[in-house]
């Protein structure tokens, strides 16, 4: 039962990921749309924003469900540098995008916020892995991809709040983006402590 509803879970997550990933290329690719219109004057910025997320997403998945990496860790520690490269590129080109928008304040802040919890996590990993601590690492690695989901949950939870009466606006852009990362990280926290609680003493000392 525990292993039908991780694959399911992973299934709806790859989904999800590859329908955002469409919508979102779709959106910015005409360069006469609307949305692209309002990253004209700073387009590098979003597309190398685009580009480290779209490697993130995709690679993540590989990375986290893969068991060939047991095997050959070279591939898996090559693989893994693609991740953080992607994680680095669409970071820095967050940056940039944030430095740069007519946003409101609180929205500016509430992107900063997602880009710190999605550098932090990745780099605790990297430091887990170079000190051998693997189990760590892992752990960290599904927080980082908790937090690299974000974008897609902020897509989806948007229409809803707005169907459901609140006023679409700064403040609710605001409250939506802190929520996309940490209520991911919260799920991910609340099934690791569950495990952990099913788990027999002598495994979890091991860990």
């Amino acid at each position: 039962m525990k292993a039908a509803f991780v694959v399911v879970t992973w299934l709806i997550i790859v989904v999800v990921s590859a329908e955002f990933l469409m919508a979102a290329y779709a959106k910015y690719g005409l360069l006469d749309s609307p949305a692209y219109g309002r990253f004209v004057d700073r387009h590098g910025w979003l597309w190398l924003h685009l580009a480290g997320g779209v490697v993130a997403i995709v690679t993540g998945p590989i990375q986290l469900l893969a068991r060939w990496w047991w095997e050959r860790p070279a591939l898996h520690r090559r693989v893994g540098y693609l991740y953080f490269g992607g994680v680095l590129t669409a970071s820095a080109a967050a940056a940039g995008l944030i430095a740069t928008t007519p946003a409101p304040l609180s929205i500016k802040i509430g992107f900063a916020g997602t880009a710190l919890a999605w550098l932090t996590t990745a780099l605790l990993a990297m430091i887990a892995i170079h000190r051998g601590r693997v189990e760590r690492h892992r752990t960290w690695m599904i927080r980082n991809y908790a937090v690299t989901l974000a974008p897609v949950l902020f897509r989806l939870m948007l229409p809803v709040a707005i169907a459901s009466g609140l006023a679409p606006g700064g403040a609710l852009i605001s409250c939506l983006l802190w929520a996309s990362w940490i209520l991911p990280l919260a799920m991910v926290e609340a099934f690791r402590r569950r495990a952990r609680a099913s788990t027999p003493p002598s495994c979890n000392a091991i860990r």
